[in-house]
């Protein structure tokens, strides 16, 4: 395992982008006020990788907090995720023109295709989820995105736009966290040279409660949240906290001064399903899968 020491240290991409090894997630912050010092809070804490996603609705607030914050544009690694209304190519060529207008900025570090297109909405969902590709592997090529992947991809949906992409994705962000860690995902990942990124690294709240979690921490001196997140780095995955309150922000940054042990891993590895969202490709609600 690559040591990581701070917030800023990377893993580098399969087109060579350096991508931080720690982001901050901004799912559910509302649009506002709430978001925009959230994410001026995380860059002031040290933060400089922040995920967004048109579907979150905070873009402006963002964009905001980013001007606010002092911190130059370049310093920032930048992602944002394209919505399943968007689907087919000319639509993504219009949805990243308006994600780069609400987040005021000319380019974007990382683009994903949120959700993959599956069978249950479209027979032709190999053909909709390449379609809306090339529209992203353009926009690279156009230098108005630095890195392109997807999220929610499962290797069934992954393969085929393995099979016929010109550019590779370059990151899958999926759900992981101890108690859901979907391994097979992780390992396919891993051998195609994707970097996985892991949303909800907290369980959605719910393993901050688990015994083992706490356990661990006391352990440790450290919180479940810091667990949570120290697990996900020692299986090379990148977690994206998210808070709106300025001090769980900052402390849930401080996960480089110390180290779970093997047996400690173990644990957390066997630990039965906890924190799931219920959210999956083929299964997910009607609305995302719809809109």
């Amino acid at each position: 395992m690559k040591q990581f020491s701070t917030l800023t240290d990377t893993v580098r991409l399969a087109n060579g982008v350096e991508l931080p090894v720690v982001g901050f997630g901004t799912w559910q912050s509302p649009s506002g006020d709430i978001c925009r010092d959230a994410v001026k809070c995380a860059l002031e804490s040290g933060y400089r990788h922040i995920d967004t996603a048109s579907a979150y609705g905070n873009e402006e607030s963002v964009g905001e907090g980013i001007r606010l914050s002092g911190v130059r544009r370049e310093e920032i690694f930048l992602t944002t995720k394209h919505w399943i209304s968007d689907r087919g190519y000319d639509k993504t060529i219009r949805a990243l023109e308006d994600s780069l207008r609400r987040l005021g900025t000319d380019y974007v570090d990382l683009y994903l295709i949120h959700w993959p297109c599956v069978e249950k909405v479209s027979p032709d969902w190999e053909a909709v989820n390449l379609s809306t590709w090339r529209g992203f592997e353009k926009l690279c090529r156009d230098g108005k995105i630095r890195a392109i992947g997807v999220s929610n991809f499962l290797e069934g949906q992954l393969a085929p736009l393995l099979r016929d992409a010109e550019i590779p994705p370059m990151v899958n962000q999926i759900e992981f966290h101890p108690g859901y860690t979907q391994g097979e995902t992780v390992a396919y990942c891993r051998a195609q040279g994707i970097a996985v990124e892991a949303w909800s690294p907290l369980g959605c709240g719910k393993v901050l409660s688990d015994p083992t979690v706490n356990a661990i921490a006391a352990a440790h001196g450290k919180s479940a949240a810091h667990v949570c997140i120290r697990y996900a780095l020692q299986k090379g995955v990148v977690p994206l906290p998210k808070s709106v309150t300025p001090s769980r922000i900052a402390d849930n940054a401080k996960v480089f001064d110390f180290a779970l042990t093997e047996e400690e891993m173990d644990r957390l590895d066997a630990m039965p399903l906890c924190g799931y969202s219920g959210f999956y490709p083929d299964d997910a609600p009607a609305d995302v899968l719809y809109g």
